[in-house]
C-alpha cells in the first residue's frame, strides 16, 4: 500500500480508502462487513470513510464495531454531516451549527472514538450561511473532536469561499470528496485546478462507476443476480445512468488495455483515478473480503501515457465532462 498527503497538511492516507456507503447496515450482513474491514487492514488500508446518513446511521455503527480493538492512532476515520438522519425533522439535516454540533457527538458515539480524523460537509448547504457552517467546524477542531475538515461535491467557487473563511478562522480545508472515474470526469475542468491552488486533495468515490467499470454488465444481456443494478435499496437508482448499451459496449473495449497491464477491469479503473496527482485516495466498497483483496492491487500501478490515451479513445463520447454536473449535486432551496 502506498500513502499520499491529504491536501496541504501533514496527514497521510492510504491511497485506497475503504468506504461503507450502500453496504454496511444495508446490503451486507454485519459479520461480512467486519470481515471486509479486517481484510482491508490486512492489505494495508488504514483509511476508512463513512457518513451518518449511510443506512440512517447504521453504517457508522457497523464500522465502529468492526474497528473496535484496533490501535486508534494507526487508522484514519472519516465521516460526514449534512444528510437527514433520525426522524428527519426540520433540524435533522444540513450544515447549521445545531445540526453539526449534535451530529458529531452521535457519530463519535457510533464510531466508538473520541475524535474523527476528517469531518466532511457532505454537500454544500444553501439554507445555512457559510460563515455559520465554517465557525461550527472551527469550534470542533478547537475542541479536539475533529482533526481536519473537508467537504464533498463542492464546486470550485464553493471551495474557494470555504477555504477563505477557514483560513480566517484558523484552520484549513484539506479535502473534497467528489464522484470521479474514467466515465465521470466533471471535476477536471474547474474543481481540480482550483483545489491544487488552494491545497485541497480529492478523495474520490465511485472510481469503478458503481461497478460498471468492472465489465460485469454486458450490453444486451440480463443483469447479474445480486448485482448493484438489481438492488432495490438504492443501488439500482445510483447506477442507472451508466447502464445504457452504448456505455457498456465502450467499457468492454477496455479489456485489452487491462490485459496488457495484467489488471482486472476493476483494478484498471481504480488505478486510473490514482494517476491524477490531485487525487489523494480512491474509495472502494466491498460486499465481501475478496473484493478488497483484489481492488487493493491498483495501489502503486503506473499507467503509461499511451495507454491512458487508449482508454480515452475506447470510452470516447460516453465520458461525462460537464463541470456543471457538480453544481447539480447539492439541493438548492434558499439561494436568495
Amino acid at each position: 500500500m502506498e500513502f499520499r498527503y491529504l491536501g496541504n497538511s501533514g496527514l497521510k492516507v492510504s491511497e485506497i480508502t475503504y468506504g461503507n456507503w450502500l453496504t454496511h447496515g444495508s446490503q451486507v450482513e454485519n459479520d461480512t462487513a467486519k470481515a471486509s474491514v479486517l481484510a482491508a487492514l490486512e492489505v494495508g488500508i488504514t483509511t476508512f470513510d463513512t457518513a451518518d446518513v449511510y443506512a440512517n446511521t447504521a453504517a457508522e455503527t457497523v464500522l465502529g464495531a468492526a474497528l473496535h480493538g484496533q490501535r486508534r492512532q494507526s487508522v484514519e476515520i472519516f465521516t460526514k454531516v449534512f444528510g437527514p438522519t433520525g426522524p428527519k425533522g426540520p433540524n435533522d439535516r444540513g450544515l447549521s451549527r445545531k445540526h453539526i454540533l449534535e451530529s458529531i457527538d452521535g457519530s463519535l458515539s457510533r464510531l466508538q472514538t473520541d475524535y474523527v480524523d476528517l469531518y466532511q460537509a457532505h454537500r454544500y448547504d444553501y439554507e445555512t450561511p457559510l460563515e455559520e457552517t465554517m465557525q461550527a467546524f472551527a469550534d470542533l477542531v478547537r475542541q479536539g473532536k475533529v482533526l481536519y475538515v473537508g467537504v464533498s461535491e463542492w464546486t470550485a467557487e464553493q471551495l474557494r469561499d470555504g477555504a477563505a473563511l477557514a483560513k480566517q478562522l484558523g484552520f484549513q480545508l484539506i479535502s473534497n470528496q467528489p464522484q470521479y472515474s474514467a466515465l465521470w470526469r466533471v471535476i477536471e475542468e474547474q474543481v481540480v485546478p482550483t483545489s491544487k491552488e488552494l491545497g485541497i486533495s480529492q478523495i474520490v468515490w465511485s472510481p469503478i462507476a458503481q461497478g460498471v467499470l468492472t465489465g460485469k454488465y454486458l450490453p444486451g444481456t440480463s443483469l447479474p443476480e445480486g448485482s448493484r443494478a438489481t438492488d432495490d435499496k438504492g443501488g439500482a437508482d445510483m447506477i442507472k445512468g451508466f447502464m445504457s448499451d452504448k456505455v457498456l459496449t465502450r467499457v468492454q473495449a477496455l479489456k485489452p488495455i487491462a490485459d496488457e497491464l495484467g489488471l482486472s477491469l476493476a483494478q484498471l479503473a481504480v488505478a486510473w483515478v490514482l494517476q491524477n496527482d490531485n487525487v489523494a485516495s480512491a474509495i472502494i466498497g466491498a460486499s465481501r473480503p475478496s473484493q478488497v483483496q483484489e481492488n487493493v492491487k491498483a495501489s502503486g500501478v503506473k499507467i503509461p501515457a499511451e495507454l491512458l490515451a487508449r482508454i480515452d479513445d475506447a470510452l470516447g463520447d460516453v465520458i461525462e465532462r460537464d463541470p456543471a454536473k457538480t453544481h447539480l449535486s447539492s439541493p438548492k432551496t434558499r439561494e436568495s
